[in-house]
């Protein structure tokens, strides 16, 4: 029986199949992220690819709209090789799509949380689950009251960040990428005993009863040690994970919008995303990275990494959901 002709390019537009993968020259093509196919038909998929685009939150730099570019751009060589250390294409048996970008009428700001639900509702309500590259951080907000509504509220949280972001905001209109986790333990999105932030090294006067294991206690204790407190916080609870990737040393991401020193390096960052195998993540995002400030593209690479372990760990939450 002949073997099936290899699709050679361009996978993103012209793969039919949701699974499997095509062979690619990683410089050049579609650059869906890590080839996956572009499509808004939600039918059969696991997990959806979008980029919300967003930077009018920002409080210091902005350009965190071309994130979600920069990241697809940056995931081309993941798209050829099985990725590290799983030694698995999580595509051959898990229905992954690249959803595109959320349209924002960014001159309109008072529509943009709205938007960003719908969004997601759109997402969530198909049954597949999301994986989202940011723009700034405020998207977080309200891809989490989207989640709390599919998944139930309060979800637990797990953060990266060298921020908080738990600074006071009742503003119920405000845009602002340093109070969404503020306004979700107020409006019950999360629930901070249950939740984790990582990584942290600036100062709040109130981290709203969410655990703290900042960037000193990475450092002093190791990724293994820092997983596995992550893992007694959250428990078996659904859980929503976002990386801000200022939440790494500016020597590893310096293309952010708030960068702060004496961060995590990016082996610590995927040490500790690798280890989280048995939470159970229903939706993530990776977010804050602005092109305009990186060099040889490293913030975008590590985004991409993330993003791609991120993948890897939902296809693994699929599979032992099955098993039970």
């Amino acid at each position: 029986m002949n073997k099936p002709e290899v699709l050679r390019g361009d996978g993103a537009i012209r793969r039919e199949s949701l699974y499997g993968s095509s062979r690619e020259n990683t410089y050049a093509g579609v650059t869906s992220f890590m080839r996956r196919i572009y499509t808004k038909d939600l039918t059969g998929v696991d997990l959806a690819i979008t980029g919300i685009p967003l930077d009018i939150a920002t409080t210091n730099r902005p350009g965190a709209r071309l994130g979600p570019r920069a990241i697809r751009a940056a995931s081309s060589q993941l798209g050829v090789l099985l990725p590290y250390p799983w030694g698995l294409n999580p595509f051959d048996d898990y229905a992954v799509i690249d959803y595109g970008d959320c349209w924002l009428d960014v001159h309109n700001p008072s529509t943009i949380k709205q938007t960003i639900i719908e969004h997601a509702r759109a997402i969530l309500d198909s049954g597949a689950r999301m994986l989202t590259l940011g723009g700034d951080h405020y998207i977080s907000y309200p891809l989490l009251v989207a989640h709390a509504e599919k998944y139930g509220q309060p979800l637990s949280l797990i953060h990266f960040d060298a921020h908080c972001d738990t600074w006071p905001d009742d503003q119920p209109d405000s845009l602002n990428h340093g109070s969404m986790f503020y306004k979700a333990v107020k409006e019950g999105l999360i629930d901070p005993a249950h939740s984790v932030q990582i990584g942290i090294r600036t100062w709040n006067d109130d981290f709203m009863g969410i655990n703290v294991l900042d960037a000193p206690f990475v450092h002093e204790n190791g990724s293994k040690a820092t997983v596995e407190r992550i893992l007694a916080i959250v428990g078996n609870r659904p859980t929503y994970l976002t990386f801000d990737v200022d939440g790494l040393d500016p020597a590893y991401a310096p293309g952010t919008g708030t960068p702060v020193p004496g961060g995590l390096t990016t082996a610590q960052a995927l040490a500790m995303i690798r280890g989280l195998t048995e939470v159970d993540m229903v939706g993530a995002d990776v977010v804050e990275v602005a092109p305009a400030y990186d060099h040889a593209d490293i913030t975008a690479l590590a985004a991409a990494h993330i993003a791609s372990d991120l993948v890897c760990l939902f296809r693994h939450g699929a599979r032992r959901n099955t098993l039970r």
